[in-house]
């Protein structure tokens, strides 16, 4: 069966990921350990990983990019690469969030991700099989977040997904159900100052 030509880009830990799903069904991928400076490679390596498959980015037909939580700068780059080469290109822009893209890596369900955020809290979410959440992610105390694992689910911890997998899910996954926005479990540190605000004439 045809594949839609699926790129995957993840940039939201300390490694550039890129995977290309070829129509006949074949992933090749990418990947550069580089805690800083996304960006400036970004594209270099995905001309790399085209020019090594014979294709274009005119031959690819969608593009996943995981969505958080992450690294802030590291989500931002990739999500304006894949939002950018979405718009040139006129294709679909999945959004995967990285606690789901982190369950297909495991062989079947149940499965837990369970992510250090620091702070003595953890970035949790269950899942029925890969892919397919049951409660959606939270953000729990470690301790509580050990102790909600499921007796026999495969628990994932590392933050480093399987690229190809995600290219595979993305190219049969419905568009409309990954926006491609940022996944904000934690509350940003930063709020507003409404009492130093000027208030507005009428």
């Amino acid at each position: 069966m045809t594949q839609p030509i699926t790129l995957a880009i993840d940039t939201a830990a300390p490694r550039l990921q890129l995977a290309l799903l070829r129509a006949d069904g074949q992933v090749d991928v990418e990947l550069v350990d580089i805690a800083k400076g996304h960006a400036e490679i970004l594209f270099g390596r995905l001309e790399t990983l085209l020019a090594r498959n014979g294709l274009g980015h005119p031959d690819i037909a969608r593009i996943a990019v995981t969505t958080g939580p992450g690294s802030f700068t590291g989500l931002r780059i990739g999500l304006s690469a894949a939002r950018g080469l979405g718009v040139a290109r006129n294709i679909p822009v999945l959004g995967i969030p990285n606690l789901l893209a982190l369950s297909l890596s495991a062989p079947s369900g149940p499965v837990a991700v369970l992510l250090d955020a620091r702070r003595g809290e953890a970035y949790f979410e269950l899942f029925e099989t890969p892919g397919v959440s049951l409660n959606g992610p939270r953000l729990l105390p470690m301790e509580q977040a050990v102790a909600a694992v499921p007796e026999g689910a495969e628990l994932i911890q590392s933050p480093f997904i399987d690229i190809a997998a995600m290219a595979r899910f993305a190219a049969a996954a419905d568009p409309l159900a990954f926006p491609p926005h940022a996944t904000y479990v934690r509350d940003a540190d930063a709020k507003p100052q409404d009492a130093a605000r000027i208030p507005r004439r009428a």
